[in-house]
């Protein structure tokens, strides 16, 4: 019986998702375990192996399109094993697993037993219960997006769905329709009619880009923002710094760390939310989740946007081990290469613009965290210190807040900490 391969859900709110290269064609020999093809999420490139050994038949996923999460794509035969076309998409029952140590994703089949629970009508995955209840309720099953394993519609899905005249914008639609602000927006065509034919070149957008600007367009919509911005003398975290990297150890050949200011930065702000736990928070409409750790989203430039990989745990790791992190995990997100738990969820997070010369900025907030630290550039500036004016090195940060999580007050209390920990910074070592 051929086994069925599917497009994978890889990522929490992944309704669709594109393949953005095959490594195998039709009617070529595969291996269990090779690497059929390339999926392009809203984050990063996955790899997904084959679930079995034999012949790689009927491709219907097209490269660059979008697709439905648990759509079947291909199709494995057996060597010898007699072929009459497309089977039904429901001839074996899958399962995406993601590899813990490289990241690529296995889709491993079972044999066919396809319960009624589990059957299909049209090509619509969904529970029986679901079934009934949308059903009942007048609801079209197509209409709705699956949160069930390799996107079956579920009771809770049918139970939250609402008309697509009615669904905001966090609906958790991956097409970002809803990223348009409102019905003042110009449309397309209004936009394209201001520019002479020929004096611009349309540029299609990725999912990444559609994914920010729907997740910018819901935070700035749904999320009441509040700043706070200071200055932050950093002449002895430099020499702190300096030392530290001078005293490296000396492994096969080269330092054993180099540490950046970035990296003291992090750690300096997850100490400073362990010193201020009622910051290091997240809203629900329920109550609000008080975070034991402080696990840190960094701001990652790559191509066609931005990622957030967290380090997590920060307030216990160490200058080095954070560096030695980031290096890793800022590498592996302009490769494409993160794992899902390596960019989804953290407690805060913190935007660098410093090494552009930036000298001050504001952050948006990216739910669930409640705060973002907006750091800028290290500069030269007088300093008046009693009746004496100085020059010193200074950098000036912002504080990005969700007013509804974190007040102005404790704001500034979590923001006079961390310069605390910025100023006098050998606090950071012990």
């Amino acid at each position: 019986m051929p086994v069925e391969v599917i497009l994978p859900k890889v990522d929490m709110d992944m309704a669709t998702g594109r393949i953005s290269k095959w490594f195998f064609g039709n009617e070529t020999a595969v291996k269990k375990g090779d690497v059929l093809f390339e999926i392009e999420t809203d984050k990063a490139a996955m790899e997904i192996d084959a679930p079995a050994s034999g012949i790689l038949r009927d491709i219907t996923g097209g490269e660059g399109v979008d697709i439905p999460v648990g759509s079947a794509v291909a199709w494995i035969y057996e060597e010898g094993e007699a072929y009459a076309g497309a089977p039904a998409a429901q001839t074996a029952v899958v399962a995406a697993i993601p590899d813990t140590a490289t990241g690529a994703v296995t889709v491993v089949s079972q044999p066919s037993q396809v319960a009624a629970g589990a059957a299909e009508v049209g090509k619509v995955r969904a529970t029986p219960l679901a079934r009934r209840l949308a059903s009942d309720s007048g609801i079209d099953l197509s209409a709705v997006i699956g949160s069930g394993p390799h996107g079956r519609v579920t009771r809770a899905d049918v139970v939250g769905h609402r008309p697509a005249e009615n669904r905001s914008s966090t609906a958790g639609s991956a097409i970002c329709a809803s990223a348009k602000p409102g019905s003042s927006a110009p449309s397309d065509e209004q936009v394209r009619k201001l520019f002479a034919e020929g004096s611009y070149e349309l540029v299609a957008h990725s999912n990444m880009r559609r994914t920010i600007a729907r997740r910018l367009v819901e935070a700035k919509s749904t999320v009441p923002h509040f700043y706070v911005t200071l200055d932050c003398n950093i002449d002895a975290l430099l020499k702190l710094r300096a030392e530290l990297n001078a005293s490296a150890p000396i492994v096969d050949g080269k330092a054993d760390f180099k540490l950046s200011v970035n990296d003291m930065v992090i750690r300096a702000y997850a100490l400073a939310l362990r010193a201020v736990p009622d910051a290091n928070v997240s809203w629900t409409d329920e109550g609000l989740l008080k975070h034991r750790n402080a696990d840190i989203g960094v701001a990652v430039s790559v191509p066609g946007g931005l990622i957030t990989p967290i380090v997590r745990n920060a307030q216990i790791k160490s200058l080095s081990a954070i560096s030695a992190e980031m290096k890793d995990l800022g590498a592996r997100a302009r490769d494409g290469k993160l794992k899902t738990d390596e960019y989804q969820g953290g407690t805060a997070a913190i935007s660098n613009l410093g090494m552009f010369g930036v000298r001050e900025f504001a952050a948006i907030v990216n739910p669930p965290h409640a705060t973002i630290l907006a750091v800028g550039a290290g500069e030269r500036r007088p300093v008046v210190s009693g009746d004496n004016v100085t020059v010193s090195t200074v950098m000036t940060v912002t504080l990005s807040t969700d007013h509804r999580a974190v007040d102005g007050a404790l704001a500034a209390e979590l923001l006079g900490t961390f310069r605390s920990y910025i100023e006098r910074p050998m606090l950071m070592l012990v």
